[in-house]
């Protein structure tokens, strides 16, 4: 998540005008405006592999698959996200061309700046959607997937994988091969204490 910007809380209604006028994105959460960063290379790149093997796998179905710039509405918390990749399955999501709502799985492609929230804050947002099933956090710099998934009794449960291991996105039956999920990717150099 970005940074709060220094301004009176909006409605939601608001906020989706306001958002039209401007070249950065932002996300809403009840009432609160934050900007987006930039992504590095890397972060993209991870996006983007995921996404295309998504696409590709789900290409002539009733499914979608959409990038960062599609925004979600999560009418429950009273906000709006724009996860790095979206898969909805949902008809009623066709009638919307700017927010999709009723997403089947969520992937976010961690960095130093958004990792504690995205494991946090956000994913109780996140798991506000009834409709979704998974929830995926990619740590390219462990080369580490976790994928959370909500089980028939409403609980989440973890299903690390790692290394070489393909992930695998049982929302949409999909095994990611590690090499592709980090295809042309080259490791963050390590941080020194």
């Amino acid at each position: 998540m970005g940074h709060a910007q220094q301004r009176l809380p909006m409605t939601a209604a608001e906020y989706l005008d306001w958002e039209e006028t401007q070249e950065q994105r932002h996300e809403f959460v009840a009432g609160e405006v934050f900007a987006m960063a930039g992504a590095e290379d890397w972060h993209v790149t991870v996006s983007l592999n995921i996404a295309m093997a998504l696409r590709q796998h789900l290409r002539g179905g009733p499914c979608q698959t959409y990038i960062s710039d599609m925004r979600l509405r999560v009418e429950a918390a009273n906000a709006y996200f724009y996860p790095d990749v979206m898969v909805t399955c949902d008809a009623a999501d066709n009638d919307s061309r700017r927010s999709k709502s009723h997403p089947v799985l969520l992937v976010e492609v961690l960095s130093d700046s958004t990792g504690n929230y995205d494991r946090g804050d956000k994913f109780a947002q996140y798991r506000r959607i009834d409709s979704l099933r998974e929830y995926v956090l990619v740590d390219i710099a462990r080369r580490a997937t976790d994928v959370y998934r909500k089980g028939a009794d409403g609980l989440w449960v973890l299903h690390p994988f790692a290394g070489e291991e393909s992930v695998v996105f049982a929302s949409v039956d999909l095994q990611l091969p590690a090499h592709e999920l980090f295809a042309d990717v080259e490791l963050p150099a390590a941080k020194t204490p």
